[in-house]
Formats: C-alpha cells, structure tokens, sequence
C-alpha cells in the first residue's frame, strides 16, 4: 500500500500542479481579458471625443459662418439703402426736370400763341390802315 500512498502523492502532486496550472491560465486569461476591456474602453472614449471635437468643430465652424453671413447681410442692407436713397434723389430731380421742361415748353408755347396774335393784330392793322 505504501507504493499506493508514494504514488498517490505524485498524483496528488501532479493534481495541484494542474490546479495550479489552470488558475495562471484563469488568471492570465482574466488580466488579458481585463486589459483587452480598457483597451477597448480607452479607445470607445477616443472614439466618442474624436466624434464630439468632430461635431463640435463643425458646429463652431457653422457659428463662425453665421457670424459672417450677419456681417455680409448688413452691409447688404446699407449698400440697398443707400441705392434706394440715391434712386429717390435721381427719380426726385428727373421730376423736377421733368417739370421744368413742361414749364418750359408751357411758356415756350404761350409764346408762340403771343407772338402769333400780335402778328395777326398787326397784320389786321396793316390792312386798315391801307
């Protein structure tokens, strides 16, 4: 039975070293599998700041574009008012021409009439008087 006992202590030796065996390879697994979890988790939150510098860089960009697209809208609007302002002074003159000119032509025609009842005058004195 001794022979039993000495080769139920390798036996027993060759079981705790499996054991012993199995718990590195669990443990080994275990750290692997922890450090492949925060490699995975370190490079998730990478990742989601790459994504939120992403859109926040393009939301910015869109701010900064709005920005310059304000500034442009009111220089737009003073370059129309000030047009508009330069239309109503040309429309304003081209009345006042306009008018003028009718004056001018009203007096020009008087005169014509004038000038043609005078003549029509002389002439009939002309005739009474021969």
């Amino acid at each position: 039975m001794e022979g039993a006992k000495g080769g139920g202590g390798r036996l027993e030796s060759s079981l705790l070293q499996i054991v012993h065996e199995h718990q590195r390879r669990a443990t080994r697994i275990r750290d692997q599998t922890d450090k492949a979890k925060k490699d995975a988790l370190r490079t998730a939150v990478r990742v989601s700041d790459l994504l939120v510098d992403t859109v926040n860089g393009g939301v910015q960009e869109s701010f900064v574009n709005e920005k310059h697209i304000e500034v442009e809208i009111r220089a737009l609007l003073s370059t129309i008012m000030r047009y508009k302002k330069q239309t109503d002074q040309w429309l304003a003159a081209t009345h006042a021409l306009n008018s003028v000119l009718k004056a001018f032509a009203a007096k020009e025609s008087l005169t014509i009439h004038i000038n043609f009842q005078v003549y029509n005058f002389a002439q009939e004195i002309n005739l009474n008087l021969s």
